[in-house]
């Protein structure tokens, strides 16, 4: 399909974008890679009135260290964070899940601000994001504030950012030799996943699942097992407790209960060094 019309505007720099949203309200949408934005103006799921493009600006794609965590500029692509030797080293499990997104050409072009901020279920990166416990910063009219990953995604393809406000950077911490994994099954290598599942073991473990719910959420029954002494196969038992799976052609709600309990057990082996 065609989208419906609207005017263009490209950002020169933060502030600039961030005036376009306070003039234009609720009809302004930032696009960045546009591979989020795009295809749902294609169907008509979104029409903004006006687009501001803010996919040129270069000072927010930068991977820093932060002392205790690692500091990535909203704009950085996913290519960059895949072949970062930094992330590598310090936070693996975010390197290797930006190797999962799309396809080639999706990850040269695509960023990992706009893939948290679209808040999608089925999205790799926010499900790696919460099993990491990192956070967003959020620059708007009130100037920056710090959004944990946790308090993030608030319903579908919704999150904590206001529609005044953008992600300008992603944190996440250290977790240099941590046990991890991310277990992703999809018809297609380059689809979105049916059901996925990221984890993290770094003196306590926590899991996250990917599109077992209207936003990316943590695996609460599966964590929490955890924290009480349960082995592997006791909390994957639970691993779709709590979650509201969706039911598509892909699959149907005992389709993904299933898989989540196999993907959650495979991640939490793999992660254990099993």
């Amino acid at each position: 399909m065609i989208p419906a019309t609207f005017d263009y505007v490209e950002a020169e720099s933060a502030d600039a974008a961030l005036a376009a949203l306070a003039q234009h309200g609720d009809e302004a949408k930032l696009m960045a890679g546009g591979h989020s934005l795009i295809p749902l103006m294609r169907f008509r799921l979104a029409t903004p009135g006006v687009i501001v493009d803010i996919g040129r600006l270069s000072d927010l794609s930068y991977i820093n260290d932060g002392g205790d965590h690692i500091a990535i500029g909203a704009l950085t692509r996913h290519m960059a964070v895949e072949t970062s030797d930094l992330l590598t080293t310090e936070v693996p499990l975010l390197a290797h899940v930006a190797s999962q997104v799309g396809d080639p050409s999706v990850r040269h072009r695509g960023t990992i601000g706009g893939s948290i901020a679209h808040g999608d279920p089925a999205s790799d990166l926010p499900a790696a994001l919460l099993a990491l416990q990192g956070s967003v910063v959020v620059k708007g009219p009130g100037g920056e504030r710090v959004i944990p990953a946790g308090e993030l995604f608030t319903g579908f393809l919704e999150t904590a950012v206001g529609p005044d406000e953008m992600i300008t950077e992603v944190r996440v911490p250290k977790v240099p030799g941590a046990g991890w994994s991310y277990q992703k099954f999809n018809r297609r290598a380059q689809d979105w996943a049916i059901v996925g599942c990221a984890a993290v073991a770094n003196g306590s473990t926590t899991v996250s699942l990917v599109n077992m719910g209207p936003t990316p959420i943590l695996a609460s029954a599966v964590n929490d097992a955890l924290a009480s002494g349960a082995d592997v196969d006791a909390a994957s038992a639970v691993a779709a407790q709590g979650t509201e799976p969706p039911e598509d052609l892909n699959g149907d709600v005992e389709y993904r209960t299933a898989l989540a309990q196999v993907l959650v057990k495979r991640a939490l082996t793999e992660a254990s060094g099993g």
